[in-house]
């Protein structure tokens, strides 16, 4: 018998955000709604202005919608206003973040700058140096431990700040143009590390891209416009949720 298709991750339903008010208002999302399943990754494409990183920073519990809902992990966590007071603690357990330029904190060693994560969520010392030499020695990056970020290469160091943004479990991912500093070469590193984790670890990876050479990678791609999903402009495969999970879960299988 097939296995139940699994709920969302990320659900967003009529989300909007504006800023400003009267003649100087600016509707940044109007009416977005999409899922994102357990396994998948999907791409936030789209020119300056179209809403995209708003559109993240929403998800990520960084920036306050103006209306609609959003359903993050099974937690309803906004509908018309927030209903979690404790969005810091929500983003530790819920959200990982990674951006397009590392953001390591230069004056930490790598494992500091991955522990200090699970430091700010509660962990001592020990377990969180414990499990950010584990997290680096996943990414190929653990003979690395004791350097500073600027003794990495480009690679190297978004592979520890990918490490940092997975170091409390989170199941949803959000990255900001994540390739756009790296070659070729790299930036498919960097995918295939993406991919990695949506099937190991049954994440939702949601990333705001204008690269072109990663449209490949995504199992689904949303363009916005003006605030709002271009189906039409899509120009990414779609699958369905049975789909992609059937595939989530052959890749499982065989890593």
């Amino acid at each position: 018998m097939a296995d139940p298709v699994e709920p969302a991750l990320v659900e967003i339903e009529n989300l909007s955000k504006h800023f400003g008010e009267g003649e100087t208002r600016v509707d940044a999302l109007r009416g977005v709604s999409l899922q994102v399943f357990p396994g998948q990754i999907v791409g936030l494409l789209g020119a300056s202005g179209s809403g995209k990183t708003t559109l993240l920073n929403c998800v990520g519990c960084i920036l306050e919608p103006n209306g609609g809902r959003m359903t993050l992990d099974g937690d309803v966590v906004y509908d018309d206003r927030w209903l979690r007071s404790d969005l810091r603690r929500l983003r530790l357990e819920k959200v990982g973040f990674i951006f397009q330029f590392h953001n390591l904190l230069p004056f930490l060693n790598c494992a500091d700058n991955v522990g200090l994560v699970l430091q700010l969520a509660g962990f001592g010392a020990a377990a969180a140096r414990a499990r950010a030499i584990e997290l680096l020695d996943y990414f190929e990056v653990g003979r690395h431990k004791d350097r500073m970020p600027a003794q990495l290469s480009g690679g190297e160091a978004q592979r520890v700040a990918i490490a940092r943004a997975l170091a409390n479990r989170p199941r949803i991912i959000l990255a900001d143009e994540p390739t756009a500093s790296l070659d070729s070469h790299r930036a498919g590193i960097v995918m295939d590390l993406l991919r990695k984790i949506a099937v190991e670890q049954h994440a939702a990876i949601i990333a705001v891209t204008h690269d072109e050479k990663i449209f490949g990678r995504f199992d689904e791609v949303f363009h916005l416009r003006d605030g709002q999903l271009d189906a039409d402009a899509a120009g990414g495969r779609r699958f369905e949720p049975t789909d992609m999970q059937t595939s989530a879960r052959h890749d499982r299988a065989e890593c």
